[in-house]
């Protein structure tokens, strides 16, 4: 069977979030951890959606860029019928992109002409009205992701944010339209394509609102958005007869010891670590004094697989906005962030050699690390654990994968203050059952 939705998501936590989205609505989806080099790869069974996770939201441009059109080149050896472009639900990006470069290229390489901007996903708080992007009852730049790390958000309309990214002319489709039904949304595309627009922002402030939405872009030979928007494409595949049987989500069947990784600084991950630090051991990481990231990794290794019996144990470098700004002070922003994706990449990939098979992963940057350093090609996407997070367990596509994994990367901004606790209780019910 073709491939019916090929997906191209600029981090990890991202990726799992849209795979997830789909697998809730019906669609049998698999996420393969960067480009697949063609040599090796095996069947991808009765997949219906991939997901081709990239860790592009904040690389160089040109190399955002060029991996995308990988990305895509590949998914259109698959046979797809629809591309969608995932970024996240809170637009993270800078003035000079990624987001509307990446569109720019895909849109040129698909020989199209429009495509909508949609990164509302109701159910975390994320809505769009009159162009403006709110996180809960608060516009995006007046939120914590203000102060973001890496991508500081600070201008919550995002038909400006947008215009300073692509030379192509962004419009709007308001919320009294979306109100009005698919029909009316696709003749408000029409109007703006033919007053020269490229880009439509969309807003959306329920779920109803992106089914309306995904069935006005049935047509359109490139989605983009949050993965919030992707609630209503499973239905236009199915109406044209594109789409098996649905089937349950299931939870990872991997038995081992637990880790926990935070490398997010959010304000989300910043409760949750706060609260596993009182039920479990804990090692806070302090990027100042690494050192030799080898060295520190296999001294935190030692410490954590020595008490892997106590149960879980919490590795995190988590900390609050003015530590950060102090550590991107002395370090440089790109030489912190760097610094701390390869010492976790290098720790988990120690502990999983010292016998882990479970790992709970927060922050996107450090998931997308996490996971090339662990050598997980795909993964088949489980059930939810919060909103945009499942679990997930690696799949072996290349005769040289391990055995299974269990990982939930979560997104830094995502989860309930208790989400650790949740995500390892949904695999101990698993284990006791």
């Amino acid at each position: 069977m073709a491939i019916v939705l090929g997906c191209i998501a600029d981090d990890f936590t991202g990726a799992t979030d849209l795979a997830n989205t789909l697998v809730k609505n019906g669609m049998r989806t698999v996420q393969v951890n960067g480009v697949p080099s063609g040599a090796g790869l095996k069947d991808l069974g009765d997949a219906e959606a991939v997901v081709v996770a990239l860790k592009s939201r904040t690389c160089p441009v040109h190399e955002a860029v060029t991996e995308s059109l990988a990305a895509l080149s590949w998914l259109r050896g698959l046979g797809t019928k629809q591309v969608f472009f995932k970024y996240c639900s809170t637009f993270d990006s800078t003035d000079m992109g990624n987001i509307g470069p990446v569109a720019d290229a895909l849109l040129d390489a698909l020989h199209a002409d429009f495509a909508i901007a949609c990164p509302a996903f109701p159910t975390t708080g994320r809505t769009i009205y009159k162009g403006y992007l709110f996180v809960g009852d608060m516009l995006l730049s007046e939120s914590s992701l203000k102060d973001h790390p890496l991508t500081p958000m600070r201008d919550a309309n995002l038909v400006r944010v947008l215009s300073r990214q692509t030379d192509e002319l962004v419009g709007l489709v308001e919320h009294k339209i979306v109100r009005q039904g698919p029909d009316a949304v696709k003749a408000a595309f029409d109007a703006l394509k033919n007053g020269g627009h490229r880009y439509a922002i969309v807003d959306a402030l329920d779920d109803a609102d992106l089914t309306v939405i995904g069935r006005a872009v049935a047509d359109h030979p490139l989605v983009t958005g949050g993965s919030g928007i992707a609630l209503g494409l499973p239905g236009n595949y199915r109406r044209q007869g594109l789409l098996g049987a649905a089937a349950d989500a299931q939870t990872p069947n991997v038995s081992g010891p637990a880790v926990i990784i935070a490398g997010s600084c959010s304000q989300a991950t910043r409760g949750q670590v706060a609260r596993a630090r009182k039920l479990w051991p804990s090692h806070k990481i302090d990027p100042l004094a690494l050192g030799d990231v080898a060295d520190a990794a296999r001294t935190v290794a030692d410490k954590v697989l020595a008490g892997l019996n106590s149960g879980p144990q919490l590795i995190y470098s988590t900390a609050e906005p003015d530590m950060v700004l102090k550590i991107q002070g002395e370090m440089g922003r790109n030489q912190a962030g760097d610094t701390v994706e390869r010492f976790f990449g290098r720790l988990a990939r120690t502990l999983r050699d010292g016998g882990v098979r479970r790992f709970v992963v927060a922050g996107g940057e450090t998931s997308g690390a996490v996971v090339q350093a662990l050598g997980v090609h795909a993964m088949r996407i489980g059930p939810e654990i919060d909103p945009g997070v499942p679990w997930t367990e690696s799949l072996s596509l290349r005769a040289a994968d391990d055995a299974p994994l269990a990982l939930a990367l979560k997104s830094g901004n995502f989860g309930t203050e208790d989400f650790f606790e949740k995500a390892l209780a949904m695999l101990d019910r698993r284990d006791a059952a």
